[in-house]
């Protein structure tokens, strides 16, 4: 039960992990999100003021759309990671639970041999 509780334990660090790393890259992916919005505020702004290129300026704003939506995505990414982190954090929670009671347990055992 103890080498039980011990993988268990070291399972819920490696998910821990895990949604941190999924956080950092989450985040990331926002960063590179808000440079989407950006670039695509300038495409569009580019296609109504711009020196009437049509096709070319059409498809800079198309672009600029689509670079939105996924910045979209990236925010729904960061929200999902962050989630996978708090649910990491709670995993490391349980997995220290695990340890102690392995412990407490390998206590009881040597003071009842």
């Amino acid at each position: 039960m103890a080498i039980y509780g011990i993988f268990k334990a070291i399972n819920g660090i490696i998910n821990s992990i895990n949604g941190i790393l999924n956080s950092i890259y989450g985040i990331l992916k926002a960063i590179h999100a808000i440079y989407g919005i950006v670039k695509a505020t300038n495409d569009i702004n580019n296609a109504i003021f711009g020196n009437f290129k049509a096709i070319n300026d059409i498809n800079n704003a198309m672009n600029g759309i689509f670079k939105a939506i996924n910045a979209i995505f990236g925010i729904i990414n960061v929200i999902y990671s962050l989630t996978n982190s708090i649910n990491g954090i709670y995993s490391l929670k349980n997995s220290i639970n695990g340890i102690v009671i392995v412990i407490f347990g390998l206590n009881i055992f040597s003071k009842n041999t």
